[in-house]
């Protein structure tokens, strides 16, 4: 048995608030464009909600969906047909191409968005749980993602992103960790780890918690925003 690989074109699916539609108008008041990505089993959609307090004409919060979607629970495909769906990012299976793929949809969303802007507006990239990977690997491989801020949200930097690399292309840009006291799968704890470990490696970082559980929180992403 021999494993072949064939490249082909995908739909991508992406959410936003904020910002105008109008050519015109995106060109002249965009200042700042967000790149949030959402953690395994979510939706764009619904993952976007907590962001939309932050929306603005010149601001814009982009949501770009994983490209593999699933059944949450299996056991209620077709009994019911209002079964759950999640989307991921990438698993183990050929993981690599999978990565290759997930940079390659994340590059070619930013040359879309940017097209219609001024050269001026501030990007800042989130990742949330396993979009914690996904930015991070974004950011070291992407072909042209300069962020000014990234936000890693309740989730893990992988083995495989060497923070010289990301220290590197951030070029000064600040992180931020952020994560729940009450988060049951990721702990603030480990985040302060890895603050230290990016301020180690010459990456300007610091952690923000808040009251809560594995979830995003719309008055600390406020904060955030603000600073």
């Amino acid at each position: 048995m021999i494993e072949h690989h064939l490249a082909v074109t995908r739909t991508a699916r992406y959410f936003t608030v904020g910002g105008s539609d109008e050519p015109a108008d995106a060109a002249s008041e965009l200042r700042e464009l967000w790149i949030v990505c959402h953690g395994y089993g979510q939706l764009a959609a619904k993952f976007l909600e907590p962001f939309a307090p932050l929306a603005a004409p010149w601001r814009r919060i982009v949501a770009p969906e994983g490209l593999s979607r699933f059944y949450l629970d299996r056991s209620r495909v077709g009994v019911n047909t209002q079964a759950g769906v999640g989307a991921t990012w990438m698993t183990r299976e050929d993981r690599e191409h999978e990565i290759v793929d997930q940079i390659a949809y994340l590059d070619g969303l930013l040359d879309h968005l940017l097209a219609a802007s001024s050269s001026h507006v501030r990007l800042r990239v989130l990742g949330f749980s396993q979009g914690v990977a996904t930015v991070t690997r974004w950011l070291v491989r992407g072909r042209r993602v300069r962020a000014n801020e990234v936000v890693l949200w309740a989730g893990s930097v992988p083995a495989d992103v060497d923070l010289s690399d990301l220290a590197g292309r951030l070029s000064g840009a600040p992180v931020v960790f952020a994560v729940g006291t009450r988060d049951e799968l990721a702990s603030w704890a480990a985040a302060d780890v890895e603050v230290g470990r990016f301020g180690a490696a010459g990456i300007q970082a610091r952690l923000v918690t808040f009251n809560g559980g594995h979830r995003l929180d719309t008055p600390t992403l406020s904060e955030i925003a603000g600073s």
